[in-house]
């Protein structure tokens, strides 16, 4: 099937109000092209300096998310254009992308990456880390990020209870800030993202509480 067919045929299995991010990371420009004529909008990189190349290359009304692990000093490749950074997993990588959001007269929304998987290979922060950051005096000093939800990678294993069980425990945890039954001073009419679930696990993800998908090879094929 083409990335065009796979794309409506992904499409048409999202439940009412979840975005799609079409990941398109190590895919070339002409992959996202072809999804872009299908009117797709939202494409997820993982490397701040492809992810500039590409955004350099096409139609400047794509929103870029960044996907992938974030290190601090590649921030400034992505900063003046990025709509979402989907991994933010520490308190300095905050400071760094305000940083250079005031350099670029921007406000960058952000997710806050939670650890919910039994993989060391995972990054993220766990719900106290979670609470801590948001608490902390250092985060409310930050005037150009704003934190519009939660992000989570759950284990890659093929049993569903442990896959339900991890998405489960993510959205009552972002619930739980959104309805304040923890006190944090993020403004939480903006706090709505629960960004969970990939080509593997997105239906039980969905079936859970996301309403963000990030699907790479449903849509472009397995990565080269």
């Amino acid at each position: 099937m083409s990335i065009a067919e796979n794309l409506k045929k992904v499409k048409s299995k999202l439940d009412e109000g979840v975005e799609l991010v079409a990941v398109s990371k190590t895919k070339p420009a002409s992959a996202i092209e072809e999804a872009y004529a299908e009117g797709q909008r939202i494409f997820g990189e993982n490397r701040p300096k492809e992810m500039q190349e590409k955004a350099e290359a096409l139609p400047k009304d794509i929103e870029w998310h960044m996907i992938g692990h974030l290190q601090s000093k590649k921030t400034k490749y992505i900063a003046p254009f990025v709509s979402l950074i989907h991994s933010v997993d520490k308190l300095s990588l905050l400071q760094e992308i305000n940083k250079r959001a005031i350099q670029n007269d921007r406000v960058i929304d952000v997710l806050l990456q939670v650890y919910i998987a039994k993989e060391e290979s995972k990054f993220g922060m766990d719900e106290d880390e979670v609470l801590e950051l948001l608490n902390s005096a250092e985060f409310k000093k930050l005037t150009n990020v704003r934190v519009v939800g939660l992000m989570g990678m759950a284990t890659n294993t093929d049993d569903e209870n442990i896959v339900k069980s991890e998405f489960k425990g993510l959205k009552t945890f972002f619930d739980s800030v959104k309805n304040s039954a923890v006190s944090t001073p993020i403004d939480l009419t903006n706090f709505t993202i629960v960004s969970m679930g990939m080509s593997g696990d997105y239906k039980i993800a969905m079936e859970e509480g996301s309403n963000m998908v990030r699907i790479g090879s449903s849509i472009f094929g397995s990565r080269s």
